[in-house]
């Protein structure tokens, strides 16, 4: 796929060097010409800077990689709100979390719905904002890959999104429709507060065996 990422961060790059890599072509656009030409050239020679205004036809998929701030003016930059990016997967990476407080800043809703509503007629998937790019790509045994909470209403969208996931080397989990991501984004909040109490938070959810789990609950019924 021709994967389009709206962001010229250390996300954008390290999402870009591991989907070049499982073969993806990758096209990045932002503010600053500039720093979209330094992003491709940190990602390859597959990568390629482009203006914002053919970004979203030359784009498969698109993903935003943006600070909370930055994102309703991003996608104006795209056109999102004139239509660019209507019938495409938009994948929203944003985490809208107050950095020092963990609380999540949206007043009401969430980011993703906030890409839906800036976006009109793109199919949004919330993804990835839980994972640093430093977690990318993960290369250990699938058994223990991480975990990526994705939610969103359209089928197609959600299994385009998966296999980029799995590109990273790791595994969706459909967590319920773009109602959800509010619930999500707020993880990163906790998580955290976990961390800032000086805990890791891996260890602050309990250890559930989904097998296990079904087992009891055919055992009882």
């Amino acid at each position: 796929m021709n994967v389009g990422i709206l962001g010229t961060g250390n996300l954008a790059v390290t999402l870009g060097r591991a989907w070049t890599a499982a073969g993806h072509s990758l096209l990045l656009t932002g503010r600053d010409p500039a720093h979209a030409t330094r992003a491709a050239d940190q990602i390859g020679p597959v990568a390629q800077a482009v203006d914002p205004a053919g970004f979203a036809g030359r784009s498969d998929v698109v993903v935003v990689a943006v600070s909370w701030d930055g994102l309703q003016a991003a996608l104006s930059l795209v056109g999102g709100s004139r239509g660019s990016l209507i019938g495409k997967t938009v994948i929203d990476c944003t985490n809208p979390v107050d950095y020092v407080t963990g609380d999540l800043k949206p007043a009401s809703g969430s980011a993703a719905q906030l890409v839906a509503a800036s976006a009109p007629g793109a199919h949004v998937v919330k993804a990835l904002h839980l994972f640093a790019g430093a977690s990318w790509p993960y290369e250990g045994p699938q058994e223990v890959a991480p975990v990526v909470a994705i939610c969103g209403g359209e089928q197609g969208a959600l299994d385009v999104t998966a296999a980029l996931i799995r590109d990273l080397g790791g595994r969706a989990a459909v967590v319920g429709g773009l109602d959800s991501a509010r619930q999500v984004e707020e993880a990163a909040g906790f998580v955290m507060k976990v961390v800032a109490s000086g805990h890791n938070p891996r260890l602050a959810v309990p250890d559930v065996d989904p097998a296990l789990l079904a087992a009891t609950h055919a055992t009882t019924d």
